[in-house]
């Protein structure tokens, strides 16, 4: 029997699929909120009978495989180890000449690693700069810590006596090439390896480390930290370092600690915050919080405390409110989390991870201590932090901020509500307005916000009308549903011109599908109405903000007034939309 079969025969879709998402029994089937894409109304089916899944939302379906691949973002291969070690199957491994590219691109990587790890094992003077910043040896071991030495082609030489040649080295970004032959990329550096979700190390970031009175050229000086280049394997804005050691953590304590570096990284899990990662050289990206933001949607950044960390901060905390996700900041003084933790103990650093601040009582802290004078702190409140209160998604939490900003600068709320209108349209128009919502949507891409998503949501609200329409006795009011759905989408449903009598009977399939077990369905129906509408209001005010954007460049203070108008009146029609549900 092979490993994917033996696999499957000792996991079900249920057993994977449930350490992800919340399932709820509907029938012989399981329903779900979907994973790779935000919604509120579960379109995620998981049936146990055929070990697959599909989302009507997005249109994501496929068997245990394929899910891990997804949630995780890895390869098939990665996907094969996590679920190996969790079925408790061992993976034969291809001999060398089996190998595909991929594959020995990681193998080359792990051999790199090894290498390095024995390059440490006897270099005592990184040892020392290790154990000086707080690193103890079984921290060494476990992170798999390593030294890459001055050789120009000590790695190089290394992995092609292993039988890996030099494209290949230099493919997995281990090298470079010149017209004399390769030479290593990292030399003098302690060395980072940097793991994909499955804990196949896919890169290196390197931290310079060099005997004393070492000297260089003017100008010349080497980078503190050097990263592995973009791969096939390696793709820094989609990789978290220790990710894999703490997705089970942040899954557990429902909170992701976002720290900068990797040293800081590898002393918040020493010190026992296992549910920490950081950025590989790079800025925090939408795929980065997309990928935490499957296990948790809480977030604290605890970042350096100089301008540089604050700025890095409120940039990421803009990405990630965007995404729905509730985010603090931990002040940490004048130190990072690693210099914390070494100097002052793991104590003071648990304390700043237990005062954290939402990102917007940091920012207006900031801001009063930088400009003591009133006016002119109200008027960095409102350039620095609306723009972060028109990103909050839940409408409570944007209506407490609001309130919280205009009390903090001393202003009435109905002035503060004008200008977060404005910070609102704005948002808008940086966004974009969606497609209408009969068009036809192109290939499905989980994002939240997506038009095929808003597509689909359109679908299967038509699909429902559709099927039970067809119905002896329908359990909805059909009169009222058809003009529900005509005023969330401008399509007379009792008349789709758009489909054909095959499309028309997929979406009764479907709707009967996804719904015909629910015991709320009239909730169903009016929660996906009320998305469909949402929808709808904000592409018109995306349309709006085009229009306020164009008068006030155009210094049309009529036609930016009535643009202003309606960005206020979409806005609070959309706040009272999300109150209610």
């Amino acid at each position: 029997m092979d490993t994917v079969q033996q696999i499957k025969d000792r996991l079900s879709i249920v057993d994977v699929a449930g350490q992800y998402v919340k399932l709820i029994r509907a029938g012989a089937s399981y329903k779900a909120r979907c994973p790779f894409h935000s919604e509120r109304t579960p379109s995620f089916v998981v049936s146990p009978s055929r070990g697959t899944y599909h989302c009507f939302g997005c249109g994501a379906g496929g068997d245990i495989f394929s899910f891990v691949e997804e949630v995780e973002g890895i390869d098939f291969r990665g996907a094969l180890k996590i679920l190996a070690d969790r079925a408790g199957v061992t993976i034969t491994e291809e001999k060398p000449g089996e190998r595909n590219e991929r594959e020995e691109l990681l193998a080359a990587c792990e051999a790199a690693t090894v290498f390095y790890e024995r390059q440490l094992a006897g270099n005592e003077p990184a040892k020392d700069y290790l154990r000086g910043r707080g690193i103890a040896e079984a921290t060494i071991r476990s992170f798999r810590l390593g030294w890459a030495p001055a050789d120009w082609r000590g790695l190089v030489s290394h992995l092609k006596e292993k039988g890996f040649d030099e494209r290949a080295i230099e493919r997995a970004g281990l090298a470079k090439r010149t017209e004399k032959g390769a030479y290593d990329r990292f030399r003098s550096r302690i060395m980072f390896p940097i793991a994909d979700s499955a804990g196949r190390v896919i890169a290196f970031s390197g931290r310079i480390f060099e005997p004393a009175g070492t000297a260089h050229p003017e100008g010349q000086e080497p980078p503190k930290y050097l990263n592995s280049p973009e791969t096939p394997l390696f793709h820094k804005s989609r990789i978290l370092y220790g990710y894999d050691r703490a997705k089970l953590s942040i899954r557990k304590y429902d909170c992701t600690v976002l720290v900068e570096g990797q040293m800081d990284l590898v002393m918040c899990h020493q010190a026992g915050w296992t549910n920490a990662v950081a950025v590989s050289g790079t800025a925090l990206t939408e795929e980065h919080i997309a990928l935490i933001r499957r296990l948790s949607e809480n977030l604290i950044l605890a970042l350096d405390a100089d301008e540089a960390g604050i700025r890095a901060a409120a940039k990421s905390a803009r990405i990630a409110l965007a995404q729905g996700m509730d985010v603090k900041v931990a002040a940490l003084g004048a130190k990072d989390p690693a210099d914390l933790i070494n100097g002052e103990g793991k104590e003071a650093f648990a304390a700043a991870i237990r005062g954290a601040r939402h990102i917007i009582t940091f920012l207006i802290d900031t801001l009063e201590r930088a400009q003591p004078e009133r006016r002119a702190f109200a008027r960095a409140v409102e350039r620095g932090v609306l723009p972060f209160v028109a990103a909050i998604k839940s409408p409570i939490d944007r209506e407490h901020f609001l309130r919280e900003t205009a009390d903090r600068i001393g202003m009435p709320e109905a002035a503060v509500r004008e200008a977060l209108a404005r910070a609102l349209a704005e948002l808008a128009h940086e966004q974009g307005p969606a497609p209408r919502a009969q068009e036809p949507a192109a290939a499905p891409v989980r994002r939240a916000a997506d038009p095929a998503i808003a597509h689909a949501q359109t679908r299967q609200l038509l699909g429902i009308y559709l099927w039970q329409s067809s119905l002896p006795a329908p359990a909805l009011d059909l009169a009222k549903l058809a003009q529900e759905i005509e005023d969330a989408t401008g399509i007379t449903p009792a008349i789709p011109e758009t489909l054909s009598e095959e499309e028309r009977e997929s979406l009764r399939f479907a709707a009967e599908g996804l719904f015909g077990d629910s015991v709320s369905l009239a909730a169903d129906a009016e929660a996906l109405r009320i998305a469909v509408y949402r929808g709808r209001l904000q592409r018109e005010l995306a349309i709006a903000s085009s229009d306020l954007r164009r008068a006030e460049a155009a210094h049309d203070e009529t036609a930016a007034a009535d643009a202003l108008s309606r960005c206020a009146h979409l806005t609070t029609a959309i706040a009272k939309i999300d109150t209610i549900r």
